[in-house]
């Protein structure tokens, strides 16, 4: 795993494979947008094709990262953000989750996500306190488990969560942010 860091705080983390990877649907998370000193937007692609788009500071209220995502029901991911991942609610389709902002598409005859594997935007990450607590909260709230908590060596203790549309959100606990990786 590439880690690269991204406006102060953000983490862009790019997973390599040996193996190929298999020919899935795509998930939900589509463009990254990276705000920049600049004055409009450019559209680039990764090696891969993925579209990244630079921004300037403010556009589509990003300071730092956002990310466009095609959803099923813009009401029913709006619930989802809003009630189940406590998001503050910017307009009727973006939302703002800790520093990032989604901005979501409504796509009615959408597939659900193609999961974790395969090409492309797989899974945004959350850092958190406590990663069991959090993990416990968001499944309260209307989320699906895609992985128990667990711990990674002595480097992070970490969950994932599947939204309404199976897109997966992991939940990390990071020893160098944290201090600890003791559940709770």
């Amino acid at each position: 795993q590439h880690r690269l860091r991204l406006n102060g705080s953000s983490i862009l983390k790019i997973n390599h494979h040996r193996e190929p990877q298999p020919d899935t649907r795509p998930s939900g998370y589509r463009e990254l947008f990276i705000a920049q000193d600049i004055q409009q937007p450019v559209s680039i692609q990764d090696p891969d094709g993925n579209p990244v788009t630079l921004v300037p500071h403010g556009w589509q209220d990003i300071e730092r990262i956002g990310m466009r995502m095609c959803v099923r029901s813009l009401a029913g991911s709006a619930n989802f953000f809003v009630q189940g991942l406590k998001a503050e609610a910017i307009s009727a389709n973006r939302f703002r989750w800790a520093t990032s902002v989604f901005i979501l598409d409504e796509q009615a005859d959408l597939p659900l996500s193609g999961g974790m594997q395969g090409l492309g935007y797989r899974y945004t990450t959350v850092q958190v306190y406590k990663t069991d607590t959090e993990h416990q909260g968001l499944l309260k709230r209307g989320a699906t488990e895609g992985l128990a908590p667990t711990t990674l060596g002595t480097t992070a203790r970490i969950s994932f969560i599947r939204d309404p549309d199976n897109n997966w959100i992991e939940i990390s606990q990071r020893a160098s942010l944290t201090g600890d990786l003791e559940p709770g």
